[in-house]
């Protein structure tokens, strides 16, 4: 496996959903840091990564988000089942008998979701999905005490398990937690290939927590940063599987990263937008446009702050987002990489200003 694949590996198979990131961002960190002249982490928890080219230059934020959906134990019937509250979006129809993992103090417990079996539900009933409310948890144990002994109580995160996976395509990836560590990735490995070039710029490298709930983590640390440009790095809809229609989804795996023009958190900054396109053609990267009608990234934080900050949403298109299981295509992240770090090197306080009063 080479050093992008271990890097993937680390950052998917690593838990955290959102208010509980430390084990994603400690990984980040260690990638990261050889890149970086400083670190911090705000109050929040979001990674902050400072890699100065020109300490006069504009500032341009890179970020992904630390946090997976997930789940959160709610109470412990006397049985020993575990009652949970969902974290971040979830559907109903992914998430019956599929594998979690209880993070304890005490270390992690495994389980499985359950519910009633379809044998003793009436016709009807089997015909509709069960609510999220009428799902429980199996770990095993035969009481409530039990389960106490084992660690778990209130608060604690569950997670889905589904290990880092080289498909027999290689360029195919499955992992639980696509959304969103390959934009934890993209942030480190623009670090990375920026580390003997010069730019005229700030850059800064970011791992924002809770984008799930309601991108929380992108506005403190861009309020930390006050960035003059923004890019949220994201995962967004493949629209390659069957029964999907380009009315429903665009994008195709493999084809270049995506340019967000519309989504329900922002209107893409129509200036940066063109900047960033027209480097692309100029440097033969391919890359897709796409709209998201429902959902939006960590640019829909990052484009309010201050007096208001020009942002993109450059995303990957993935197949199964929140699910135990996503594919994308490697590289659809190379060139999301690559595309990033040529903006990057020609972002100087002028054409930063152009951009911003187009």
């Amino acid at each position: 496996m080479d050093e992008i694949l271990t890097m993937l590996k680390e950052l998917t198979d690593a838990n955290g959903i959102p208010g509980n990131e430390r084990e994603v961002r400690d990984v980040m960190k260690k990638y990261i840091a050889p890149f970086a002249d400083d670190i911090e982490t705000d109050n929040l928890g979001s990674l902050i990564a400072k890699k100065t080219g020109d300490a006069n230059g504009p500032k341009i934020m890179v970020a992904g988000h630390l946090d997976e959906i997930g789940f959160m134990v709610t109470h412990i019937d006397d049985k020993g089942f575990v009652k949970f509250q969902p974290v971040g979006g979830w559907w109903e129809q992914v998430m019956l008998a599929q594998r979690v993992t209880i993070m304890t103090r005490n270390g992690n417990v495994p389980g499985v979701i359950g519910s009633k079996p379809p044998h003793i539900l009436p016709p009807e009933a089997r015909k509709k999905p069960v609510d999220k409310k009428d799902m429980f948890i199996d770990i095993g144990a035969t009481s409530k005490e039990e389960a106490q002994e084992f660690g778990v109580r209130p608060g604690d995160s569950i997670v889905p398990v589904c290990e880092f996976t080289v498909m027999k395509n290689e360029k195919m990836l499955m992992a639980k937690a696509w959304d969103n560590r390959i934009g934890c990735a993209i942030a480190i490995e623009v670090l990375r290939r920026l580390k003997d070039e010069s730019h005229p710029n700030i850059v800064y490298g970011v791992g924002t927590v809770q984008e799930e709930v309601g991108l929380r983590g992108a506005r403190t640390s861009a309020h930390h940063i006050q960035p003059d440009i923004g890019f949220g790095v994201d995962v967004g809809i493949a629209g390659d599987t069957p029964g999907v229609t380009e009315k429903d989804a665009l994008a195709k795996m493999g084809k270049g990263p995506q340019i967000l023009v519309y989504d329900a958190s922002m209107i893409s900054h129509k200036g940066l937008r063109d900047f960033v396109t027209d480097t692309a053609d100029e440097n033969d990267i391919p890359y897709q446009f796409d709209s998201v009608a429902a959902g939006g990234t960590d640019s829909g934080a990052i484009h309010l702050t201050a007096n208001g900050v020009p942002a993109l949403s450059i995303t990957i298109a993935t197949r199964y987002i929140h699910t135990h299981a996503a594919i994308l295509h490697r590289d659809d992240f190379e060139n999301a990489v690559k595309l990033i770090v040529e903006v990057i090197k020609k972002l100087d306080r002028k054409t930063v200003d152009a951009i911003t009063f187009e």
